[in-house]
């Protein structure tokens, strides 16, 4: 299999067993454990249905912490919880892979380091990562976009590597892709308002094709590689089994990493590759 061919013919890659059971199992431990710590004080529901959401500071300010951000359908109409909290958490973001030991050893390995470099990233530095939980019955859907949108470099550089710690069924909300749909161009960005908050910037006003999506689904310990331009999205967890998955995004140092992008960092908390001392920032 010639990774890097396949992955520029088609803007992805499915590649079974590249995670030990083990390794999945010990990151939705750590996962689990974060999520029973977790006191909320302040509620942010993460929905991909009203973007404008995410201009709450909880969010905005992520970029260098651990967060939790709720299922859309978690709540009564009285604000209260549906269910236990462990069933009620949409994802984890964006720092984990820099101040958790047990994500950052799953987050920098050599094998990742040899693939991003075999996909043509000079210099590759890990800039967000996410623990999605795809909850039982209330798991939402997201729609189709483009990582490039949110996480966006000059050149385009976007990375993302998709684990499936559990297997992810067309039941359960797998993954949708669209071959070859990386070469459409990026569509939009998302970007910090000047007054505050966000926005969508349209780059090109023509929506992204649904036709022609193929359904991934995959067994647990399967490696996803997404190109930042590839339109991919998945369905809504109907099915009374979570799908859980984590999800890391690379950028290449070498690009321009743009002020108005919404993820920040502090000078504290610099982005870095591979390497335990590989500390550096994009351009």
């Amino acid at each position: 299999m010639d990774r890097a061919r396949d992955f520029a013919r088609q803007g992805f890659l499915v590649l079974p067993g590249f995670v030990p059971a083990h390794a999945c199992e010990a990151l939705k431990a750590r996962a689990e454990a974060l999520v029973a710590d977790f006191q909320p004080e302040t509620v942010s529901i993460f929905t991909t249905h009203e973007q404008s959401r995410t201009s709450d500071e909880y969010f905005l300010s992520s970029g260098d912490q651990i967060r939790f951000f709720f299922e859309e359908n978690a709540f009564r109409p009285d604000g209260s919880l549906r269910q236990d909290k462990t069933l009620s958490i949409n994802k984890i973001g964006h720092a984990m892979h820099d101040l958790d030991p047990v994500f950052e050893r799953f987050s920098r390995t050599p094998e990742l380091a040899a693939l991003a470099a075999e996909l043509g990233l000079k210099q590759a530095l890990l800039l967000q990562s996410m623990y999605i939980f795809k909850q039982p019955f209330i798991g939402g859907e997201v729609n189709s976009h483009q990582d490039s949108t949110f996480l966006y470099t000059e050149p385009t550089t976007c990375l993302g590597f998709w684990f499936a710690l559990e297997d992810a069924t067309l039941e359960n909300g797998c993954l949708w892709a669209l071959p070859g749909g990386h070469t459409l161009g990026l569509k939009k960005r998302f970007v910090r308002a000047e007054g505050g908050g966000t926005a969508f910037q349209v780059l090109d006003a023509t929506p992204l094709p649904e036709e022609g999506m193929v359904p991934l689904e995959v067994e647990k310990g399967t490696l996803v590689v997404l190109h930042g331009l590839l339109p991919h999205k998945s369905g809504a967890n109907t099915s009374p089994r979570s799908r859980h998955a984590y999800s890391l995004h690379l950028i290449d140092g070498t690009a321009r990493y743009p002020e108005d992008n919404w993820l920040h960092r502090a000078p504290t908390l610099p982005l870095r590759g591979f390497g335990p001392l590989a500390t550096t920032s994009p351009r």
